[in-house]
C-alpha cells in the first residue's frame, strides 16, 4: 500500500491532536483558548524616530516594556480597537491606522496565547504627549528609537545572569520582544529607521 499525502497529513493531524490533548490533560491550568491582542505603535510627533512604550504592571508581563494596546473586542476593526486602546490607555488621539505586523506568541509560563495585530499610527495633534490614564497598569510612558528596543532586546537574554542590567533594563513584553526580533521592514520604515 503506497502512502498518500492524506495518509501524512491526516497522521500528523491525529498525532498533534492527540498530544495537545495529553498537554492539556497534564496542565489543566493551561488555557486552551488564543486570545488575539492588539499592539499600536504610536510614533513620538516631537521625535518621529521614537514610538511611546511604557512598563507594565500588575498583569502578565511586569515589568516588561510594552506598547499600548489590548485585546481586540467582539466586532470591532483592527483600527478601532487600536485608536480606543491608545486613548484609554494614554489619552492621546490617533490617526493613519494602518496594519505593521503580526506576531504568534505563546507565553507558556503564563498559561497564556495571543496572536498579536500590530498596528502603526500618528498623533492628532502634533505637541500632544502621553498621560499616564492607567497608574494600575502602567509606570509611565516614554518614547524609545527602534536601536534602543534592540539594546533591550540584546540585554533581556542576559538580564537573568546580571544582576545590574536586571535592575536598570526594561526587558521587552513577549509580542513586543517577538516583535524586535523579526524586524519587519514596514515597521522599520515607519520608525525611520536606517539599515
Amino acid at each position: 500500500h503506497k502512502t498518500s499525502f492524506y495518509d501524512v497529513y491526516s497522521e500528523t493531524i491525529t498525532s498533534t491532536t492527540i498530544l495537545r490533548s495529553r498537554i492539556l490533560m497534564s496542565h489543566p491550568a493551561i488555557h486552551p483558548n488564543v486570545r488575539v491582542g492588539i499592539g499600536v505603535l504610536v510614533k513620538d510627533p516631537k521625535e518621529p524616530t521614537k514610538i511611546f512604550a511604557g512598563k507594565r504592571k500588575g498583569s502578565h508581563g511586569a515589568g516588561k516594556l510594552a506598547l499600548p494596546g489590548g485585546h481586540l473586542e467582539f466586532g470591532e476593526s483592527w483600527e478601532e480597537c487600536a485608536a480606543r486602546e491608545v486613548l484609554e490607555e494614554t489619552n492621546l488621539k490617533v490617526h493613519n491606522i494602518k496594519f505593521a505586523h503580526v506576531t504568534n506568541d505563546p507565553m507558556l509560563d503564563e498559561n497564556k496565547h495571543y496572536v498579536t495585530i500590530f498596528m502603526s499610527c500618528e498623533c492628532v495633534d502634533d505637541n500632544a504627549m502621553p498621560e499616564n490614564m492607567e497608574p494600575h497598569k502602567c509606570q509611565g510612558w516614554s518614547s524609545y528609537g527602534w536601536e534602543e528596543l534592540e539594546s533591550y532586546k540584546l540585554t533581556s537574554s542576559s538580564c537573568s545572569s546580571r544582576r545590574d542590567i536586571a535592575d536598570t533594563t526594561a526587558v521587552l513584553f513577549g509580542p513586543l520582544d517577538r516583535l524586535v526580533e523579526e524586524a519587519p521592514t514596514n515597521v522599520l520604515m515607519f520608525m525611520e529607521v536606517k539599515k
